[in-house]
């Protein structure tokens, strides 16, 4: 008896080895959509339609004007049918890049603007997505949040052949933008400095090469034409967006409310955009919670009123 369950134990995960190289059904693509994301199933990539997209306004964008009049520029140019570039969106946490890039979706998916989200981890099948979508009409930009990768991760060679393009044509209608909280998107390890030469030029002065390496990982950076760097917030602009967050749930930013910001940015240890819009919803919620609660009470006290005694 154990014998055979064994058997059949073996016989079940050489089934699921083989159902892995056998060629799969792939959904059909919902073009009717605006945005998707690319999902991997049993080895195989395919574009998942978002139905609800993350609707955030340009308006509630603050203190990053210079980056957002450029992104925008950049996005304009490529929908109109110009030459536009790639970007890489570099800086603090928390200051605005990923929520800049679905807000140009909200603001510009009526002129064919479409957004595809991608993990840093399947940045390998570009290529693979950039075909299906070559000779589609509408615009395309590809969108990867907190792209890094590893020193060993050669990933970044797929993402460097869409930037520049390899013996095909790079398509007319995509876009690569992507995030980063760092400069460099492949980490500098000290044994690739190492390799630096030192050595004189033809005038005799001391020169300093450095190693292919090197030039190989900060070379990424650059195959993005248009770069935008975001800062950290100070305190004022911190309580300025959490106060543009929390009228969009229709409460006055007063001293209580201040309060409570400062209050919550202490207890994360920072200040940025995203704590602002956290501070908001965490914000929001207490004070329905307690007008709720509140008129429980009253409801309560006014039933006990009419209570024979």
């Amino acid at each position: 008896m154990q014998n055979l369950n064994d058997l059949i134990t073996r016989a079940e995960g050489l089934i699921d080895k083989l159902a892995l190289l056998l060629p799969s059904t792939q959904p059909t693509v919902d073009w009717s959509a605006t945005a998707w994301r690319w999902v991997m199933a049993n080895n195989k990539g395919y574009l998942q339609a978002i139905t609800h997209p993350h609707q955030i306004q340009l308006a509630n964008i603050h203190f990053v004007d210079a980056q957002k009049t450029e992104i925008v520029r950049n996005t304009r140019q490529f929908l109109a049918g110009f030459s536009a570039n790639n970007v890489l969106l570099t800086g603090a946490r928390g200051t605005g890049k990923s929520s800049l890039i679905k807000a140009l979706l909200t603001e510009f998916s009526a002129q064919g603007l479409r957004l595809i989200e991608i993990e840093k981890q399947d940045v390998r099948h570009l290529a693979e997505i950039v075909q299906q979508l070559r000779e589609r009409p509408e615009k395309f930009i590809i969108f990867c949040d907190d792209l890094t990768f590893e020193a060993n991760d050669d990933g970044y060679k797929a993402l460097k052949v869409v930037l520049d393009g390899s013996i095909a044509h790079t398509s007319d209608n995509v876009l690569v933008y992507a995030t980063s909280n760092r400069k460099h998107l492949i980490p500098e390890m000290m044994a690739d400095n190492l390799a630096t030469q030192h050595g004189l030029n033809a005038n005799g002065r001391h020169e300093i090469r450095p190693s292919d390496t090197v030039e190989e990982k900060t070379s990424l950076s650059e195959r993005f034409g248009l770069w935008l760097s975001f800062y950290s917030f100070d305190q004022d602009e911190y309580l300025q967006i959490a106060a543009n967050w929390l009228k969009t749930f229709d409460l006055v930013f007063d001293e209580s409310a201040r309060k409570a910001a400062l209050d919550f940015s202490l207890t994360r240890g920072a200040r940025s955009g995203r704590i602002a819009y956290q501070f908001a919803r965490d914000y929001s919620g207490k004070i329905g919670l307690a007008q709720l609660l509140n008129q429980h009470q009253v409801n309560q006290t006014q039933l006990q009123q009419t209570l024979p005694k």
